[in-house]
């Protein structure tokens, strides 16, 4: 009775259905700004932090293995769909499994691996950056639409060095988001029972 129990049922599949759908229209807003060259590595900013607050009250729907697994999957298909690369799903596999460790570790009970979750969970924005160190001219070759200046000025604010940078971003502003999202829902997150 307690291994059905622990399986994924259909509310739960609605629930991820539901929360995947509110984060990826957070993440289609401000991928917007993304038109704008000085906004595209800020996006390893605000998309962690504004998708902290419904990531969080996802996570106190949380009770069992796999729901945001299949979350990171749905975000990392979300954006092929959109034109972007298959890395953001490699890199989701990886946060995907990474995140569900960390939630098991403190029973789906717990503040801080939830917000160590929200960290964790964010990386997977990092991987929408890859091509732009691994492959700029093919990452360029589908948007020439933008313009030169555009691919210019966006070309000089993504040297090497960056990578790492923006790949730590994801984390901590997914951290920071998380926090956020806690203070903001205290009330759920007493009323599931995580402390």
């Amino acid at each position: 009775m307690k291994e059905k129990a622990e399986k994924l049922n259909g509310k739960d599949l609605i629930n991820i259905g539901i929360y995947s759908a509110i984060y990826f229209v957070i993440v289609f807003a401000v991928a917007l700004l993304g038109f704008i060259p000085i906004f595209m590595p800020l996006l390893t900013v605000l998309v962690p932090i504004l998708g902290g607050i419904p990531f969080m009250l996802f996570l106190t729907k949380v009770k069992k293995a796999g729901m945001v697994f299949i979350m990171t999957l749905i975000m990392g298909i979300m954006m092929q769909l959109t034109g972007m690369s298959y890395y953001a799903l490699i890199v989701g596999l990886f946060s995907g499994t990474v995140s569900e460790l960390i939630l098991k570790k403190g029973n789906y009970r717990s503040t801080q691996c939830a917000v160590l979750t929200s960290g964790v969970f964010s990386i997977w924005v990092w991987g929408n950056f890859i091509p732009l160190f691994t492959n700029i001219d093919k990452y360029f070759s589908t948007r020439q639409s933008f313009g030169q200046e555009y691919i210019d000025t966006l070309t000089s604010l993504m040297p090497t060095w960056m990578c790492p940078v923006l790949f730590v971003s994801c984390f901590v502003c997914g951290v920071i988001g998380g926090l956020i999202g806690r203070s903001v829902l205290k009330k759920h997150f007493v009323k599931a029972g995580i402390a």
